[in-house]
């Protein structure tokens, strides 16, 4: 959606497909950082997108058997906006829908699902999508694949990728939240379990994190196993735990981290989750994709509104975006690793070492998380001459 925004905006002509009849997905990703927040002011947006209920979120905290300890502190970033902010993700969705719509350039497909690619002479030369029972086929000089993580139209392109192990899966549910309680986004660690609360405004968004292959065998037996670890690294939640009562309030969120080892064929490009899966550690996959298109956008305006697309400018998006891709994934593995595997593997409540909170506590070294999560390795907005292109065609 914000590829389309800013090609259409450039008076590049555009169709987004949306499979379903709305962008309502319960325990989608919501989290908008700081170097997404920079954008939509960049574009104009930013009063409208703050005039949407979210929530602020300054700093995530661990709570340990030392009490919390903050382990990213956005307001200590040099930015205009120094913290995430939380917003259903279908609120974002329509926001930028409705900007996109006031291109004359712009279409958007609703319950259009995107089936396979039209390939001839080597390249990709098209779509083929389904309405109702019905097959069409849209032609483009370029089709994207935004289709995320099991994205239909990668597949069908064969490209290669490698594959990472993440530890985990995740159950998502919601719980009642109560006025008093706390608006922190927090990750509670128990003995052997990891909870994250998400402030959904009238309820908790709760991630529980279970090993990897244990989710299944938890939700045979019910929810009793995870009531009963939720109490314990949460207890003032209370009695609130005894309103999940069945496995299906829950939805598994199978976790993938993976990257394409090449993102792109002659008329094609993956970006976003169908290019590089990402773990939820750090929320940092909307803002990831974000920047795939924002670079993609600056890259390709020009030569898709001349008609002179080339390989090479497809080439570029995936060398300018591979790096911070596998440095967040990096970070993730690096999380993953001393954290989960060590929170799973313990008979005991975790400790964090000494020496790690003595760190957090310089300043130096205490904004690094929070760069790294809030900005990214590579923040991306529109080069001078995209900016120029869409100011001129408004």
């Amino acid at each position: 959606m914000m590829l389309g925004l800013l090609l259409a905006r450039a008076g590049v002509a555009v169709i987004v497909l949306e499979k379903h009849k709305d962008f309502f997905r319960d325990f989608r990703g919501d989290t908008v950082h700081p170097s997404t927040l920079q954008l939509l002011d960049e574009l104009g947006l930013i009063e409208r997108f703050l005039a949407l209920r979210h929530t602020v979120v300054r700093k995530l905290e661990i709570l340990t058997a030392d009490g919390p300890v903050t382990v990213a502190n956005f307001s200590h970033l040099r930015t205009k906006y120094p913290y995430v902010a939380l917003v259903p993700q279908w609120d974002l969705l329509n926001l930028l829908a409705q900007e996109a719509k006031c291109t004359v350039s712009f279409t958007l497909l609703m319950e259009a699902e995107a089936t396979r690619l039209e390939e001839r002479a080597g390249a990709v030369t098209g779509m083929y999508y389904r309405v109702g029972d019905e097959e069409r086929l849209v032609r483009a000089n370029l089709v994207v694949a935004a289709d995320g993580r099991h994205s239909v139209l990668r597949d069908g392109a064969r490209l290669p990728r490698v594959e990472n192990s993440p530890p985990m899966d995740v159950l998502w549910f919601s719980l009642p939240r109560l006025p008093s309680d706390s608006e922190n986004v927090s990750l509670r660690v128990g003995v052997g379990k990891m909870v994250v609360l998400i402030n959904r405004f009238d309820y908790w968004q709760v991630g529980y994190i279970v090993p990897k292959g244990r989710a299944q065998e938890m939700l045979v037996s019910g929810v009793d196993e995870i009531t009963k670890g939720l109490a314990e690294v949460a207890p003032e939640l209370g009695d609130r735990v005894n309103e999940l009562k069945s496995a299906d309030q829950v939805k598994l969120l199978t976790v993938q981290s993976n990257r394409l080892l090449k993102w792109w064929l002659p008329g094609f490009l993956c970006i976003g989750d169908a290019a590089h899966a990402m773990t939820p550690v750090g929320g940092v996959g909307i803002n990831l994709a974000i920047q795939d298109a924002v670079a993609a956008a600056n890259q390709l305006w020009l030569p898709l509104r001349d008609g002179k697309l080339k390989d090479a400018d497809l080439q570029a998006i995936q060398r300018r975006r591979t790096f911070p891709t596998v440095v967040a994934q990096a970070l993730q593995a690096a999380v993953q690793k001393r954290l989960l595997v060590h929170v799973f593997s313990s008979a005991a409540q975790i400790k964090l070492p000494l020496l790690f909170r003595l760190l957090l506590s310089l300043p130096v070294l205490r904004d690094l998380p929070a760069r790294a999560i809030g900005l990214g390795v590579r923040p991306e907005y529109p080069s001078a001459a995209l900016a120029a292109a869409m100011k001129a065609s408004r």
